[in-house]
């Protein structure tokens, strides 16, 4: 099992494939498992990158509370490890929010972003509501409730649902919480005219919460392109996983 180990922390990560280095990001509760599709059909043409964030499935606790910095200098030592100097940086719904930041932070190290029903910040009720659900339910430890809720909405089949379950239960309710709670109170708004680096966003056509998110982000990116995918809501990675391999093979290809 290939473990990176750090200073008083240790990350699971798997790698997949060669050519360009793509590293996706998942969101909280979920794990690397969540980008099973990518990892077995992006392979095939680019070196994939999954890993598992502190306190999240096979990544033991971390003592070192859970923010999107901490989450980005971890993707730096993992890039560092594997003698990568620069990949591009993707993410699923909050994972897609940290792709921002990263390239914000070490745009040295993208060669472009991929952000997966990605958010600048949280200002709507609808998500502020969700988020703080997954706050209070981390808070009182209940992270089986939170695994099987979520590795159900976001699994196609009931092989993919056990293998996510089984990994997002091993979870550290702690670090989950820690996750969360940044997410609610992260805002890169004003920044986001400074990323330089071309961004592929990809939204669900039946995700109308986040329709404003991609419209907001589609506007004040300076390079980037915005595609929504039909018959499908917030779980693109699993639910739609051929049409958002498609887009990012394209993307990649041509940057």
């Amino acid at each position: 099992m290939p473990m990176l180990n750090m200073k008083n922390a240790s990350l699971y990560y798997t790698v997949k494939g060669s050519g360009t280095p793509i590293v996706f990001i998942h969101p909280p509760v979920l794990t690397s498992v969540n980008f099973k599709y990518q990892l077995e059909e992006l392979s095939k043409n680019f070196q994939i990158i999954t890993f598992d964030i502190r306190g999240h499935g096979k990544s033991p606790y971390s003592p070192e509370p859970i923010t999107y910095p901490l989450i980005i200098k971890d993707i730096i030592q993992l890039l560092d490890h594997l003698n990568i100097k620069k990949a591009f940086i993707s993410g699923y719904s909050t994972g897609g929010s940290i792709v921002l930041e990263f390239m914000l932070t070490f745009p040295d190290r993208a060669l472009g972003g991929i952000s997966i029903g990605a958010m600048p910040d949280v200002n709507d009720d609808y998500l502020r509501k969700k988020i703080s659900l997954g706050i209070k339910l981390s808070s009182k430890g209940a992270i089986n409730l939170l695994a099987w809720s979520i590795s159900w909405s976001n699994s196609n089949n009931l092989k993919l649902f056990k293998n996510m379950f089984s990994e997002a239960k091993k979870g550290d309710y702690r670090n989950i919480e820690q996750y969360y709670r940044y997410s609610l109170k992260y805002n890169c708004v004003n920044q986001l005219k400074e990323i330089i680096q071309p961004i592929l966003l990809v939204y669900g056509k039946k995700d109308k919460p986040f329709h404003s998110y991609a419209r907001q982000l589609h506007e004040k990116l300076p390079q980037n392109e915005m595609h929504l995918i039909e018959n499908v809501d917030h779980r693109i990675p699993t639910k739609a996983a051929k049409e958002l391999n498609q887009l990012i093979f394209q993307f990649v290809n041509t940057k």
